[in-house]
């Protein structure tokens, strides 16, 4: 993870000075004069006309609307905005007070720039924008302004996921913010939040709280693909004079595409590896009074050797504390993926846990061995459905009904991709407050 500016953008270019086109301007005028002295063949007529002593002014013209010249307190993130009439071509330029040019690009609609990063607190800089018509002559808008006072209420950004970690193909893209965002800022925030996938893939972000918001394609990653992601969060307003403290840009791996998937029905659990079945697992769902969830989960932490204890949560007649190995958590509710050797004479034929997916201890080893954070889960044909928001349950939604958790309206690409993930929709929030079940 790290606080960064990695992305290259091509400055604008320099205006030209008007003294070289004065000078021009003075010499065709000399020119001009010298011609008009001497006689025609004639002698009634001279041969030169008079001509006028400056050239005409740039058809083009450039005004920078914000910030205003000489503003004082403005906002690290700002963009510099303008209007042209006539031009056929714009260029920006940003120079901080030594001279140094600062990077940035033209935003999509071509009517502000964007810097690549925050600017600095304190310091002062100046916009240039030249516009140049169809007549080949440019015209020229500055401003400089000054940025506001480094902020002393600052909120942190921060990632589930570290730089180079390696996950499963249904791992969303997690960011936290420490403390809550109001509505009326998420879609400038979210403005400032791009994810960068190769080979490309189609997604979005999803706000799960006020301090959390979550991305995931619109089908599983593609298995082995990269995928960058980064928050220009520093120096953006976050309301109540809160800013946003510093960039964050995180670097991940998508590794083989792992998918697991159990019938209820025939008490059994498919692992697909790369699109193919590579194991067949006899397992234990939840008994009728304990079911577990049936739904699309992710794996979202691993354990090799733990304890299961509820005795505070269900008292001394109902409570349990067990050792459990090859636990693998796949709500907050406490369903996991474990072995349970206690019920492997009746896995593949009766369900007796309490919500999780008991299989044998041979079967949890592998599964653990074989296993990344982010692997999806799918639970087919039990009495009970998995909430949303009881674990990672972005998969356990459409598209059509993830797409509504963006602030931003959600625009399809050109081209989009006829194929979708056939994803149960879930019903209501989960309790991430529960303890484990077995």
């Amino acid at each position: 993870m790290r606080a960064s500016q990695d992305e290259l953008f091509r400055s604008g270019t320099r205006r030209r000075g008007r003294r070289r086109l004065f000078a021009a301007a003075v010499l065709a005028a000399a020119v001009t004069l010298t011609s008009a002295c001497t006689s025609s063949t004639d002698g009634d007529k001279p041969s030169g006309s008079w001509q006028s002593g400056g050239e005409s002014a740039p058809k083009a013209t450039a005004n920078i609307t914000e910030p205003k010249a000489d503003a004082k307190d403005v906002t690290a993130v700002t963009a510099i905005s303008f209007t042209t009439e006539e031009a056929t071509e714009t260029t920006v330029e940003l120079t901080d007070a030594a001279g140094k040019a600062v990077k940035g690009k033209l935003a999509p609609d071509g009517k502000s720039w964007l810097p690549a990063g925050a600017l600095q607190y304190g310091q002062t800089y100046t916009a240039t924008v030249t516009a140049t018509g169809d007549d080949g002559k440019p015209a020229t808008a500055t401003s400089t302004f000054t940025i506001m006072a480094k902020p002393a209420k600052q909120v942190r950004v921060s990632s589930f996921l570290a730089d180079n970690q390696v996950v499963g193909v249904g791992m969303p893209l997690i960011v936290r913010f420490s403390r809550p965002i109001p509505q009326d800022y998420r879609d400038d925030v979210q403005r400032r939040m791009t994810v960068t996938a190769k080979p490309a893939q189609e997604g979005i972000w999803y706000w799960v709280s006020p301090t959390e918001v979550h991305y995931r394609p619109k089908e599983f990653w593609r298995a082995n693909s990269t995928v960058t992601y980064r928050v220009q969060a520093a120096g953006l307003p976050l309301g109540d004079g809160w800013y946003g403290r510093a960039d964050l840009t995180v670097d991940i791996k998508i590794g083989p595409s792992f998918v697991m998937t159990v019938e209820n029905r025939t008490k059994r659990m498919t692992v697909t590896k790369n699109g193919k079945v590579i194991r067949t697992i006899p397992v234990s769902l939840g008994k009728k009074t304990t079911p577990s969830s049936s739904g699309t989960m992710v794996v979202m932490e691993k354990q090799r050797h733990t304890v299961f204890d509820t005795m505070a949560e269900l008292g001394p007649v109902d409570g349990y504390r067990t050792e459990i190995d090859y636990a693998q958590r796949i709500t907050w509710g406490g369903e996991f993926i474990h072995a349970a050797p206690w019920s492997e004479g009746v896995q593949g034929k009766v369900n007796v846990s309490h919500g999780c997916v008991n299989v044998s201890m041979k079967e949890g080893a592998w599964l653990f061995a074989n296993t990344r954070i982010g692997d999806p889960i799918t639970v087919k044909g039990t009495e009970r459905k998995l909430l949303n928001g009881n674990g990672w349950t972005d998969w356990n939604m459409s598209w059509g009904e993830y797409v509504k958790g963006s602030a931003l309206p959600y625009e399809p690409p050109a081209q989009p991709d006829e194929d979708v993930n056939p994803i149960a929709a879930p019903d209501t929030t989960g309790d991430p407050t529960a303890e484990p079940t077995t």
